[in-house]
């Protein structure tokens, strides 16, 4: 049975986990600082997956209508056949480079030796990059999100690979990718809900697999409470996040990366000192 201050870590966690998944941020930077700084050690290191699948699931949570449509519709309807092929498409590229890269990704990008370093870097250099790239986004072509062309899902794939690297957002990669591609901002935000679900899924069930001798009791309880608390923060946040997006675009997100990844490299140089 785990003890108060294991629940409670983990409750802080899944506070984390459920505030950062969905915006241009890196949960998984966040989550891997705040397990540094806590001392938290993961049972059976697949705690930040599933707890991430957790606020994943806030999203069939809001979004139940479309994707009980999409489900019960892809015998006869050729719109509910069409969205689920866009998706799958989409996530494809990551399942292929997370299913070939797994080891590497856990072994060294998430090594605590390597991974501040890593996680500072990719903060500025996204941060910048959103700064930089909204200003020459072109101006968007594609408005529905559902019904995006099958070579635009492929592109916005792509795009959610980089998020291999720790401190490089899913959503950031995705939604940024996405209007770069002339798909609009909001269309970009749904779709980047949309693909998050069999991509977290997919990843959870990977890391579930790989780790389940090292799973008990106590570490399924852990597992549980950050698993219920992402889930109901990330619900508001999905319910908040396209409004903002469409209202005050990604720099406000920007700013705040380069800034939390200088505080971080010169935390980080100041240690190694």
């Amino acid at each position: 049975m785990p003890g108060p201050a294991e629940l409670f870590q983990a409750v802080l966690l899944g506070f984390v986990e459920g505030l950062t998944e969905f915006l241009p941020v890196s949960s998984t930077a966040h989550l891997l600082i705040a397990e540094q700084v806590l001392g938290f050690s993961p049972p059976g290191e697949v705690f930040p997956i599933v707890i991430q699948f957790g606020a994943i699931l806030s999203v069939v949570a809001v979004y139940w209508r479309k994707f009980f449509g999409v489900l019960f519709g892809l015998p006869s309807d050729p719109k509910a056949r069409r969205f689920a092929l866009g998706v799958l498409i989409a996530f494809l590229p990551a399942a292929v480079a997370g299913a070939l890269l797994h080891g590497f990704i856990k072994d060294v990008l998430f090594n605590p030796a390597v991974s501040v370093w890593v996680i500072a870097v990719s903060l500025i250099l996204g941060g910048l990059l959103i700064l930089v790239l909204e200003r020459v986004a072109p101006k968007p072509r594609y408005m529905d999100g559902d019904n995006l062309p099958f070579g635009k899902c492929l592109q916005i794939g792509l795009c959610q690979c980089l998020a291999i690297l720790p401190g490089v957002s899913r959503s950031g990669a995705t939604i940024l990718g996405g209007e770069l591609l002339g798909v609009d901002r909001k269309a970009a935000a749904e779709f980047t809900f949309y693909l998050a679900v069999p991509t977290m899924l997919g990843a959870s069930v990977l890391d579930v697999y790989k780790s389940w001798d090292h799973l008990d009791s106590s570490a399924a309880i852990v597992i549980g409470v950050g698993f219920v608390v992402s889930f109901a923060v990330a619900y508001v946040v999905v319910k908040t996040f396209i409004g903002f997006v469409g209202r005050y675009g990604l720099k406000p997100f920007g700013w705040y990366r380069i800034a939390a990844g200088s505080v971080l490299l010169l935390a980080a140089f100041a240690m190694r000192g």
